[in-house]
C-alpha cells in the first residue's frame, strides 16, 4: 500500500545552536486526508478610540502530540489602517467529548496615524 503525503518544509529559525541546520515539517495531506488546522477570530482591545476585528486559519500542525500552530492574519480596516497578528498558539487542550482547541494571545504590529498597537486573545475552533 502506498501512502501519499504532501507537506511544507520550513527553514527553522536560528535557535542559538551554532552551525546546526534544521527544518520543521508541516504535513498538509496524509494518505489523502487533510491534516487539521483551526479557524480563529475575535476583536482586538480598544485603543486610541477604536478596535479591529480579525479572522484567519492556522497553519497545519507539525507532527506530534502535543502540538501548536503558527498563525498570521490582517485585522479589519478601521480608523484608516490595519494591523498584523502573528504568533504561535498554545499547546492542544483536549475536550472531554474528543477533539481539542488552542489558546492564543498577543499584540498586533504598530500602525495608524497615531502609532499604536492592540492586544488580542482567544481560542481556536475545535478539531
Amino acid at each position: 500500500m502506498d501512502l501519499v503525503s504532501f507537506g511544507i518544509v520550513y527553514n527553522r529559525e536560528d535557535d542559538g545552536a551554532g552551525d546546526v541546520h534544521a527544518h520543521d515539517v508541516f504535513l498538509i495531506m496524509w494518505d489523502g486526508r487533510q491534516i487539521h488546522v483551526h479557524n480563529f477570530s475575535g476583536v482586538t482591545s480598544y485603543d486610541v478610540g477604536h478596535q479591529h476585528r480579525y479572522a484567519g486559519t492556522t497553519d497545519p500542525a507539525p507532527n506530534g502530540v502535543p502540538h501548536t500552530h503558527r498563525y498570521v492574519t490582517i485585522t479589519s480596516l478601521d480608523d484608516g489602517h490595519t494591523h498584523t497578528l502573528r504568533g504561535i498558539t498554545g499547546p492542544d487542550i483536549p475536550l472531554p467529548t474528543g477533539g481539542h482547541y488552542h489558546l492564543f494571545q498577543g499584540v498586533t504590529t504598530v500602525n495608524g496615524r497615531t502609532p499604536h498597537k492592540h492586544s488580542y486573545s482567544g481560542r481556536t475552533s475545535t478539531s
